[in-house]
């Protein structure tokens, strides 16, 4: 049995062929303007939002942080010279202690020694006339308001130190949580082909907004690589004004890497696994500590509550009986 067309059909055939292939032609050209692409309005959207966080992070950022060229102010330098305490500014340790909280330049450590000195007078004054001037406190023995006078003035002299030290605990522990993530975003800037300066720049660009602590870092020791004579200073700044072991052996990594040619992705990725299983000891650590840290508040807390509702129906019980 033969299956054969006519002339007739095969010409229909083709002018139903070439109507559908028009018709879908038609369809593709206009498909984008008939069906919107959602997900690419989306993912624009969602890069729009991402850009204005890192904007506004980045202008909170220069807006909080101190700047190198801050002056210190009038009254403070007043202060100094009358007290001839300009010798105090010199004191490593103590700037040393600032620049690890993020104050830098001389005002900070004028607005320091400064605070040493008011702080203490001030708390002397008001604990003086507490003491010694309202009559409610005639009552106490002479010896004993003048030692509760003396030790809150030793107090407020120790307060500035006090704060400095827990501002460099706050940003110690910031920088910490985040130093994982900084070497993986620097490790991919290495790889992708960047020089060490732009993948700086490009972290701290990119994790401003979940440490603006560390992209404060980054972005000064690209600038320091940029007009100090030596590179390996700028590494040894970055580990003097953290302060982190972490971070020490990052620097360690940059100088062996310029020195003898080794491969930096390679130290990154050692470093970038290290702090994260150290992170991750760190938090088990935590964990562990838990139980016996909840103990004291259970006994205190939770078992009364417990033998109360434990032992109250029996004892209405007891005395309904009665």
């Amino acid at each position: 049995m033969s299956f054969s067309l006519s002339p007739a059909q095969i010409n229909l055939l083709i002018a139903a062929m070439s109507a559908i292939s028009g018709f879908l032609s038609v369809v593709l050209v206009t498909w984008p303007y008939l069906m919107p692409d959602t997900l690419g309005a989306r993912m624009k959207q969602v890069k729009d939002e991402r850009e204005a966080i890192r904007r506004r992070e980045r202008s909170k950022l220069m807006g909080d942080a101190p700047s190198l060229r801050t002056r210190p102010k009038k009254i403070f330098k007043d202060i100094l010279d009358r007290l001839n305490l300009w010798e105090e500014i010199n004191n490593t340790g103590m700037v040393k202690k600032l620049r690890m909280a993020g104050y830098r330049g001389q005002g900070p450590i004028v607005t320091f020694v400064a605070a040493q000195v008011i702080i203490p007078g001030v708390i002397f004054i008001a604990t003086a006339l507490f003491a010694f001037v309202i009559p409610k406190q005639a009552d106490y023995p002479f010896f004993a308001k003048l030692s509760a006078v003396m030790a809150t003035t030793l107090i407020g002299y120790y307060l500035p130190g006090l704060y400095v030290r827990n501002t460099v605990n706050k940003r110690q522990k910031a920088i910490r949580r985040s130093w994982p993530d900084a070497l993986d975003l620097l490790l991919i800037c290495v790889e992708s082909g960047m020089g060490l300066e732009s993948a700086l720049a490009k972290v701290a660009d990119e994790i401003v907004a979940q440490c603006p602590e560390l992209a404060q870092e980054f972005a000064l020791m690209t600038a320091e690589l940029s007009y100090l004579p030596e590179r390996h200073k700028a590494y040894e700044n970055l580990a003097e004004r953290t302060g982190l072991d972490a971070v020490k052996a990052l620097v360690v990594a940059l100088s062996q890497s310029e020195k003898y040619g080794t491969s930096l992705g390679q130290s990154l990725r050692v470093l970038a696994q290290e702090t994260r299983d150290q992170r991750m000891s760190l938090a088990e650590k935590k964990a562990h500590a838990l139980p016996p840290k909840l103990t004291v508040p259970m006994i205190l807390f939770f078992l009364p509550v417990l033998f109360a509702i434990i032992m109250t129906p029996a004892l209405i019980q007891v005395f309904a009986i009665r």
